[in-house]
């Protein structure tokens, strides 16, 4: 039988840095995807399967077109300073093949969120705004309705623009490579 006090996350009363979420043991963040924000924990579940097979679809529309030089990740660890620590649904990443707990901000070119009912308002808005001040060039954002729709942000100053947008469940991006993904 499993106890709550065994998977609890002790408090901090002067916030967590990203340092100390990436060494939380695996048995405290097994059941739950574990993000910082200015030093306070975001706590959410993992994503149900409906979320994991969009994001499978995702990936291998994506892969086949992917240039040489960049790589794409499945829920990794992006770092945006000392105390802000997110896991995008998907990363494509500007530093291949390194071995990491977290890429920083800086090495993202590309980060898609595909929004659940624990994690809308992070998607549509912090994440989006979180993203865009670490100036990741490119945002992807998917709303699981039928068919599914799905933005690409492009960067432009401070602020993203959308610069594709689905149509019948198809997204075609003109940038940062060509691709077209069947969401």
């Amino acid at each position: 039988m499993i106890h709550h006090e065994e998977f609890s996350i002790p408090p901090r009363p002067d916030g967590w840095t990203v340092d100390e979420v990436l060494v939380l043991p695996e048995e405290q963040t097994l059941l739950q995807r574990v993000e910082l924000l200015d030093g306070v924990l975001l706590v959410s579940p993992w994503p149900c399967l409906e979320h994991q097979r969009r994001l499978g679809k995702l990936q291998f529309a994506l892969v086949p077109a992917l240039p040489d030089g960049i790589e794409l990740l499945p829920g990794v660890n992006v770092r945006f300073g000392e105390r802000r620590l997110f896991t995008p649904d998907l990363v494509i990443v500007t530093r291949p093949a390194v071995d990491t707990a977290a890429y920083t901000a800086n090495e993202v070119l590309l980060a898609a969120e595909i929004v659940s009912p624990s994690t809308k308002v992070q998607d549509r808005i912090l994440k989006r705004a979180i993203y865009a001040e670490a100036l990741i060039r490119f945002y992807l954002l998917v709303e699981p309705l039928e068919p599914a729709v799905a933005t690409l942000f492009e960067l432009q100053g401070e602020e993203y623009v959308p610069i594709a947008k689905s149509e019948n469940g198809e997204l075609r991006l003109p940038r940062p490579f060509e691709a077209t993904l069947r969401l």
